[in-house]
């Protein structure tokens, strides 16, 4: 069946809102300019302050939802859920594991690639499955453990390029190259737990994607601001590349601001993008399938790869594609993206009908809310 304009736009608008939201995030780490204290110029080396902006574009869900809603409520005949109501406090845990998770990647964005970032993110597959078997009493199938192994493979190989690789303006050390793909995995970890946690206690209260998107940005635009006072005073050493050396210099990054304006379209950038790719997400979603997404979503780790090449920002390298190549093998495994192509293989096709007959009771929306690497893991829509 050929897709529609409006799926093709919905598509065309995720692949390239989620590409630019890596892109714009990275070419705000690429920027130098004067502070607020006579300094010479300086990276601008802020990610909590861009992680706030990403919790703002997360916030403005709720507008989009509310604004949907008022709309659908005008039609002669509603067809828009906006889902049960629900107390705001059983986002505020899954909230601060974004808060977290996403604080710590915009870390390792500073001290690694583009490309590297979002490949290694492919590693919450590994950490929401193994933690969906402890917490969720999920059973992962034979294909799915096969998937995870996979997935560590392409790990440890695009780890492996980035040790060979250097960058072309030697902008990023070794030792930091290493410590920001750590920290990109040991984000992972709190990514998984935030996934399980919305899995057991949000979800089953129906809650519609955009407003628990839009609740959960609300959470973690709220603290992390508030945390960024604490932050200004709080000395890290050599840990922050800032001229006070404080974990975050919110004064610094206005003033940074102020001398370059383009740093701001960066994080606008950022901001705006990240919204529409949740909704366009949702919408993917709801148009068209969950495995569509999936696709797409391993698609954006290639468009930003090809892109940070073209830009210069990065150096090819042979192993890094042996790498992506492995990841998306690991990711098609795990979410089961080989069965159409097995079901029509004659001696092949028993082994899918027998898989999806072990998935028992397991309902297709139960399945979609712990695969995938989005921003949103979406529950059923009416």
């Amino acid at each position: 069946m050929a897709w529609t304009k409006y799926q093709l736009f919905l598509a065309g608008l995720m692949l390239t809102t989620g590409s630019l939201n890596t892109l714009s995030a990275k070419w705000a780490d690429m920027f130098s300019a004067e502070g607020c204290y006579d300094d010479p110029e300086h990276a601008f080396t802020h990610p909590f302050v861009q992680a706030v902006g990403m919790f703002l574009g997360e916030f403005s869900c709720l507008a989009v939802f509310y604004i949907l809603l008022c709309t659908d409520r005008r039609r002669p005949e509603p067809r828009m859920n906006p889902g049960q109501d629900f107390h705001p406090m059983l986002f505020f845990a899954p909230a601060m594991c974004d808060m977290t998770a996403t604080s710590i990647m915009y870390v390792a964005l500073n001290m690694t690639s583009a490309s590297s970032f979002q490949m290694l993110r492919g590693a919450v597959i590994i950490f929401t499955g193994l933690l969906s078997v402890t917490f969720l009493g999920r059973r992962l199938h034979k294909s799915q453990w096969l998937g995870i192994l996979t997935t560590i493979m392409g790990l440890i190989i695009v780890g492996l390029a980035d040790f060979f690789r250097k960058n072309k303006d030697d902008t990023h050390k070794l030792s930091d190259v290493i410590t920001g793909d750590l920290l990109i995995i040991m984000a992972q970890i709190i990514v998984s737990v935030q996934m399980v946690l919305e899995e057991k206690f949000v979800y089953k209260h129906d809650v519609h994607p955009l407003k628990a998107v839009g609740t959960e940005g609300f959470f973690g635009f709220v603290v992390l601001s508030l945390l960024l006072i604490p932050m200004y005073f709080i000395h890290v050493g050599n840990f922050s590349d800032n001229p006070r050396h404080v974990l975050e210099d919110v004064l610094d990054a206005f003033c940074q601001i102020g001398h370059e304006p383009l740093i701001l379209l960066a994080l606008l950038g950022n901001t705006v993008s990240i919204a529409f790719f949740n909704f366009a997400g949702i919408s993917v979603t709801k148009e068209i399938s969950a495995t569509t997404r999936m696709v797409l979503d391993s698609l954006r780790t290639l468009v930003i790869w090809v892109v940070s090449l073209a830009l210069g920002w990065e150096q090819f390298h042979g192993l890094q594609v042996v790498g992506f190549l492995v990841l998306l093998v690991g990711t098609a495994l795990y979410n089961g993206l080989h069965r159409p192509l097995l079901a029509r293989i004659p001696c092949c096709a028993h082994l899918v009908a027998t898989e999806e007959e072990e998935e028992g009771g397991d309902s297709p929306g139960e399945r979609e809310r712990l695969l995938g690497d989005g921003r949103v893991q979406t529950p059923d829509e009416s």
